[in-house]
């Protein structure tokens, strides 16, 4: 049978490495699994959860709630922070299992680190969407339903991503259970000129939209702010501070 690695004399073949190190290694082990089933969840603590995503001319604006709830019956935390910063250009809104979330966020941002020291720059935005996808799709980031939102030198950028390790790009976005209740106010209000304030009160109008009808959503807003100059993530208990 032929065998690629035993080709010509100019094929990079397996003799040529013999006396170098492995340009592949190291390699990355294999990732966790769990065996939690579908009855195990009605318990997990979850972020029902509405998070927005909305790009501007000077950046991206990111909504999100701060309410966890026990299977959208129970609030067990009124002042959770569902954005995290992962790389200085870059942050991630999250929704579905806290549990799975912080795991994800740390792997995330982990990746993020190594290459920004093995390449000297950060990832690219589509870069790290990519990889965000890679890692719910394989990894063990059980019900995770987040938002990538960043800046690069292409501009401003929201992905919405699945555990399926879908990754979509738009204009604006919404997850979590609020979604339908958010999605409304943003193909109402959205325009493809939004100034950061403008998105800023269409962000919180989508999270009280959602907060009024949506239970497992509320107790207050976190409005995040992406530019070229970096991350700035401000936490509003009262809705009315800034509509």
């Amino acid at each position: 049978m032929f065998n690629s690695n035993d080709g010509a004399d100019f094929a990079r073949n397996r003799a040529r490495f013999d006396d170098t190190p492995n340009p592949y290694e190291p390699e990355v082990g294999s990732l966790p699994e769990n065996d939690v089933s579908k009855a195990d969840m009605e318990n997990v603590n979850k972020t029902g959860t509405t998070i927005v995503g909305i790009t501007t001319e000077d950046g991206v604006l990111m909504a999100s709630d701060m309410r966890a709830s026990l299977g959208g019956r129970v609030i067990s935390n009124k002042n959770v922070q569902k954005v995290e910063k992962i790389q200085p250009n870059a942050a991630l809104s999250i929704s579905g299992s806290v549990g799975g979330s912080q795991s994800f966020i740390r792997s995330l941002r982990a990746e993020a680190n190594l290459y920004e020291a093995r390449r000297g720059e950060y990832m690219s935005i589509n870069a790290l969407s990519t990889m965000a996808s890679n890692l719910l799709r394989g990894g063990p980031f059980f019900l995770v339903v987040p938002i990538l939102g960043g800046v690069d030198e292409d501009g401003a950028h929201v992905y919405s991503l699945d555990p399926g390790g879908s990754s979509m790009s738009d204009e604006y976005t919404a997850q979590g259970s609020g979604m339908p209740y958010a999605l409304g106010v943003l193909e109402q209000e959205f325009t493809d000129d939004l100034t950061m304030d403008e998105a800023e009160q269409v962000g919180a109008r989508a999270i009280q939209s959602a907060s009024e009808r949506d239970t497992a959503s509320g107790n207050g807003i976190h409005i995040t702010r992406i530019t070229e100059d970096g991350i700035d993530i401000v936490g509003h208990k009262e809705l009315d501070d800034l509509l």
